[in-house]
């Protein structure tokens, strides 16, 4: 156990979208700015910056394309990947003007989910995507594809492993280079993430999955550990903890990027990351939201310190 021919792995930092999205508290531009620089500092080089949507729906990310066209000034910019979310065709040409390079988009294996969510079934969000998959790869853009409810949905209950490897056919169809596999409501388990990717292995490579867990059940560690068995080598991760789901009642946040490090390097994975440098952004962008950390190796590491 633990012996891996490739010991480096790459963290997917959603702080500054995912983690604020669902934030009471409207954070100031340059508060966000300066949460991005720390966590760049901190050597995340992926760090998903905002996504376009109406301000009406998400108010904190209604500076989407002022935050981005300063974030092209910083001198970080061109070491860093910033992914960017966009909901249709509009906010994709929003997103390309200010000189986004990479945007996500977004389904889930639950019709019932996509409904709440995005007032559509599965199949009806692939439709709106197809014309901005099509620009985007026109355009040279790379495009991360994330499907939600990946193992469980909070109004259809559990999700199945071919539901979930026929959202992904459709994502790659569309021409993706990269999956997202979300458990949204953190319900997932480590032997249902072993044979999931087992299945999802079979008709996409290790290096186009990503896997992003919630710790609503505090799984989200080992869920983790057995991704790495299949040969997973890429983890969404929140720092701090920050995040939930607008859309999915009583989910908890992503799980914390410091906890997600601290267990990868335990085991010998490279990240490059600074543990010690990652607290100070999560510091930061908790005291900014007035709130404590979910994280385990936040609340007594640094208490020790």
């Amino acid at each position: 156990m633990f012996e891996y021919n490739d010991h480096n792995v790459s963290l997917v930092e959603v702080g500054p979208r995912d983690g604020l999205q669902n934030e009471k508290t409207v954070l100031e531009l340059e508060q966000k700015l300066r949460y991005i620089e720390l966590l760049s500092e901190a050597g995340l080089n992926i760090i998903e910056a905002t996504s376009f949507v109406r301000a009406d729906r998400i108010p904190q990310m209604g500076d989407a394309s002022e935050l981005f066209n300063e974030l092209t000034k910083k001198s970080f910019f061109e070491q860093t990947r910033f992914p960017c979310l966009v909901p249709n065709l509009k906010g994709y040409e929003i997103a390309k003007a200010c000189g986004v390079k990479e945007i996500s988009l977004f389904s889930a294996t639950s019709d019932e989910f996509t409904k709440k969510n995005i007032n559509c079934t599965v199949d009806e969000s692939f439709e709106r995507m197809k014309p901005v998959a099509q620009a985007a790869l026109k355009d040279g853009l790379k495009i991360r594809g994330y499907i939600s409810t990946a193992f469980g949905c909070p109004y259809a209950g559990n999700m199945s492993s071919k539901k979930l490897s026929l959202v992904a056919e459709q994502f790659l169809k569309l021409g993706v280079s990269e999956l997202s596999i979300g458990d949204t409501i953190g319900v997932a388990e480590p032997k249902q993430v072993y044979n999931y990717t087992t299945d999802l292995l079979s008709i996409a490579k290790t290096s186009q999955v990503a896997m992003h867990f919630h710790d609503t059940r505090g799984m989200a560690l080992v869920n983790i550990l057995a991704s790495l068995e299949k040969g997973i080598r890429k983890f969404d991760a929140s720092s701090g903890g920050l995040g939930g789901c607008p859309y999915a009642k009583g989910a908890t946040g992503n799980v914390a990027t410091e906890d997600v490090i601290y267990l990868l390097h335990s085991i010998g994975m490279k990240t490059g990351v600074d543990l010690e440098k990652l607290y100070i952004a999560s510091d930061f962008i908790l005291n900014a939201v007035d709130k404590a950390s979910p994280s385990k190796f936040i609340q007594t590491y640094f208490k020790r310190k």
